[in-house]
């Protein structure tokens, strides 16, 4: 049986059109197709590792918190000593019985008035030295009247001894006796004029002008020497603060230094000088006493307790607001912000505080970055995102200055 094969013209056509030279070899083929997919693997890669870092970063700064930084350089600043202490009366005077006492009949005076000096402070009954004095008063009298008989009857004798009635003997006895009558008139009168002071220092009286700070007698009351101290005064109302001082500051405050002291219970701020220093340390508390003289004012009372600041020259140091110095249980300090932007707890020592700020006089140079403000919601460790302020820009004419560092 014969087959006839037909092949179908067009086909041959196609299939012609193809020549050798046209043709890829299937090497070269999967070779293409290979290296468009590790392009594509690649790629891919590329844009999931990038977009993935991105992330990352945006993870970070947005846990990062942002924080205001000054860099304080250093300011001159008046250095000064804050210390407390007592008032009390500059120069304290007690006043009590000076004569024999008796029982008290006045009180002229009371605490806060003031006296000038000699006044009388209270009055002590004086009935037995008034009839002492009259007493004394007539026997001067009598005294002086025999004086005066005792000089008549001698006068009298010197006219007769040229006629020859009177002898020398008897002139001479004349003569005795007037001698003796004037002394006797010089011993009674001496005897008034004592009981006259005795009677005298009966009266409570004020050795000096000042301020009656306290009265501890009433009338009626019975008082003699041993009674003590009826009333103390202020010798013209001058009054000092007896501030405690560190062993070290004593040595940094002078007789003359300036001190702006302000009494508890007060905002009044009153100018005093150091006029003494204690010559002794106390042994057991190491502190030492500066006497810081005070005029008078109302608002000094002695007994009371008072705040000091005493000007202890200048000192070059950072000067920082409230808002940047935080402090706990362990004490006072700032938040530094490193090269690698975390906070680190810095502990300070603070001095002189004014309108300007705070003085920091140990534990930062100035050069650092510190945190302004939000350092309460810090911890050490904390990565933050510092934002400078205009002050940290500002050029500052001290920041070549040596720190002073004051204890």
């Amino acid at each position: 049986m014969n087959y006839e094969t037909t092949i179908d013209a067009n086909h041959a056509q196609q299939l012609n059109i193809l020549s050798p030279e046209d043709e890829t070899p299937p090497s070269r083929r999967r070779w293409a197709i290979g290296a468009v997919v590790v392009l594509l693997v690649v790629g891919a890669w590329w844009a999931m590792h990038r977009g993935s870092t991105a992330s990352e970063g945006a993870d970070v700064a947005g846990q990062a918190q942002v924080v205001s930084v000054v860099i304080p350089g250093q300011t001159t600043i008046t250095a000064a000593i804050n210390v407390s202490g007592t008032i009390a009366a500059r120069r304290q005077m007690p006043v009590g019985v000076a004569g024999e006492g008796g029982q008290v009949t006045q009180v002229l005076v009371d605490a806060g008035d003031w006296v000038r000096a000699g006044q009388v402070l209270a009055v002590i009954d004086r009935e037995v030295q008034t009839q002492q004095i009259a007493s004394q008063s007539a026997n001067v009298a009598v005294a002086d009247a025999d004086a005066r008989l005792a000089q008549a009857n001698l006068d009298r004798a010197l006219k007769l001894v040229a006629k020859g009635f009177i002898s020398k003997a008897d002139i001479d006895r004349l003569t005795a006796t007037r001698d003796a009558a004037s002394a006797r008139v010089r011993v009674a009168r001496a005897g008034l004029g004592e009981l006259g002071a005795r009677a005298a220092r009966l009266n409570i009286v004020a050795p000096a002008a000042g301020l009656v700070l306290t009265r501890a007698v009433e009338p009626g009351q019975v008082v003699s020497s041993g009674s003590g101290v009826l009333f103390s005064l202020a010798r013209d109302g001058e009054m000092e603060l007896q501030a405690r001082l560190s062993e070290a500051d004593m040595g940094r405050v002078a007789v003359g230094s300036a001190a702006d002291v302000t009494p508890v219970g007060t905002t009044r701020v009153l100018t005093g000088q150091v006029w003494q220093l204690a010559p002794t340390i106390d042994q057991q508390s190491r502190q030492g006493i500066a006497r810081i003289a005070l005029g008078y004012d109302a608002a000094l009372r002695p007994g009371g307790f008072a705040n000091a600041a005493l000007r202890s020259g200048t000192v070059v140091a950072p000067l920082l607001p409230e808002s940047a110095i935080l402090s706990d249980e362990k004490g006072t300090y700032v938040f530094v912000v490193g090269s690698d932007n975390k906070v680190q707890r810095r502990d300070v020592k603070t001095g002189e505080v004014s309108e300007k700020g705070i003085s920091v006089i140990q534990g930062i140079s100035g050069t650092e970055k510190i945190v302004l403000r939000a350092g309460g919601f810090l911890n050490a460790g904390d990565l933050v995102q510092p934002v400078p302020t205009q002050r940290e820009l500002a050029p500052n004419p001290a920041a070549q200055k040596p720190v002073v560092q004051a204890k």
